[in-house]
């Protein structure tokens, strides 16, 4: 089973969604806005928002005749929680990473 996490990674992971993504920090938008932003049909970008809202990235709300889309913070939630778990060991290997290189860069001093 995908934890939230996984499946925002993997919604994540389509340019076109990413770019649909990356335009909604700035406002909430209309499915129309974000076509004429993406360059796609509208009808694409509702499959892509539909991929986003199930991976609880994006929300939507209605305003008038018209649907809003926005971020959702569970699903940006989700994915730091996700990420966070291998922080610990990647910070580990960084510092093992400059160890090895400082040691590399110590001159050899001859006895």
């Amino acid at each position: 089973m995908l934890t939230n996490g996984v499946r925002a990674l993997q919604a994540l992971g389509d340019p076109t969604r990413r770019a649909i993504f990356e335009a909604l920090p700035q406002a909430p938008r209309s499915v129309g806005e974000l076509a004429a932003l993406v360059d796609v049909t509208s009808s694409a970008v509702s499959q892509h928002l539909r991929v986003l809202r199930d991976a609880r990235l994006v929300m939507v709300r209605a305003d008038g005749t018209r649907r809003l889309y926005s971020l959702d913070p569970r699903g940006l939630s989700d994915a730091r929680d996700y990420l966070e778990q291998f922080w610990p060991s990647a910070l580990a290997a960084y510092a093992a990473a400059l160890g090895d290189a400082r040691a590399d860069a110590r001159p050899v001093t001859e006895d």
